[in-house]
């Protein structure tokens, strides 16, 4: 099959082979150099009025347990310090049923003027495949992660570039938004960002150590069950799953808790330091991360990962990134401050 080709038509920018490259196809890698993602932190939006936003979308009730956290099957990146496999003991917990959407995130920035990271610097990273932009707004590739372009112009009201727009992607994910902007959004709204416990938990829907949120096998009864890249990465996505990159935020089954898409679709904001050491030390009752560091953890995996290169799409994996970091494949999901039901 062909190479599946930008919408508008611009020539395609044809990356090397990834197995050249040690740097994730996750995101575009942590290099403070890179154009995609050098951008300075704003912080969380001060002056956008704290708790004073309407949050629609509709909530799950997580039940109080213990549960194994970590990689069970040995299937993780080493340096993503998915092991050891140790006990956490959570209490109940109310988490949102989808991803953020553009239309939630839509009614936040009309409501209070926010301009996000990407907007305010004026480029985001953008997967090549996805580019709808003029030429010359074309940067450069990220460092280590050439199939990653930074595109001026690119930004969530304008997810491949400045040529594309979200008119009919109202119930897609919010993408473009950095840890940051994510913030934002839940002081506004009077939420906050899981930790990467609640996480995991909840995204594991009752099935303790299972890889994905709905049993051990990638397809269920032969059919595709989250948005992952199917082909040849990064040149040819035959799109078996429908979709090239993002889905409808309610796409295929939701999980025992009634959670749609925690794999899959869009990495996952969530609010904890990343530290690849850290299930060395974690609590049993409540981890909350690292008390500092550089990057943010993401969580879930996203329209690009393929098993031969990024297998990231289960409930253990792993990833990060600075809290400044903006791409085409990353967005949220909040969580209730009140942590009990």
């Amino acid at each position: 099959m062909e190479p599946m080709k930008p919408s508008n038509g611009l020539t395609r920018h044809v990356p090397p082979d990834p197995a050249s490259s040690e740097a994730s196809c996750c995101a575009p890698s942590p290099d403070r150099e890179s154009p995609s993602h050098s951008l300075p932190s704003l912080g969380s939006g001060a002056g956008i009025g704290v708790g004073v936003g309407e949050h629609s979308i509709e909530q799950r009730e997580v039940p109080p347990g213990n549960f194994r956290m970590g990689d069970s099957y040995g299937d993780g990146n080493p340096q993503d310090g998915e092991r050891p496999v140790h006990e956490v003991s959570l209490t109940a917990f109310r988490i949102d049923a989808t991803s953020v959407t553009n239309a939630d995130f839509a009614k936040f920035v009309d409501a209070t003027g926010y301009a996000t990271e990407a907007e305010t610097f004026g480029y985001s990273a953008v997967f090549h495949l996805a580019l709808s932009a003029n030429p010359a707004d074309v940067i450069a590739p990220a460092a280590g992660t050439p199939w990653w372009l930074g595109v001026r112009g690119a930004d969530w009201r304008h997810p491949g570039g400045s040529l594309s727009g979200i008119d009919g992607l109202e119930d897609h994910p919010v993408v473009h938004v950095s840890w940051n902007d994510a913030v934002a959004y839940c002081d506004w709204s009077g939420r906050r960002l899981p930790t990467e416990a609640e996480w995991e938990y909840a995204s594991r829907g009752g099935l303790d150590g299972a890889r994905y949120p709905w049993g051990d096998d990638l397809l269920d009864d032969g059919a595709w069950r989250a948005n992952i890249w199917q082909g040849d990465f990064p040149r040819i996505n035959t799109v078996e799953d429908g979709f090239l990159t993002t889905a409808p935020v309610r796409t295929f089954e939701p999980n025992g808790y009634g959670l749609w898409q925690t794999v899959g679709n869009i990495w996952e904001w969530c609010a904890d330091w990343s530290d690849p050491s850290y299930y060395l030390t974690s609590p049993v009752s409540g981890p909350k991360g690292p008390p500092e560091g550089m990057y943010k953890v993401l969580r879930g995996g996203s329209y690009l990962c393929h098993d031969s290169y990024c297998n990231r799409y289960r409930c253990a994996a792993r990833s990060s990134n600075t809290p400044d970091s903006s791409m085409g494949n990353a967005g949220f999901r909040t969580v209730e401050i009140d942590g009990t039901i």
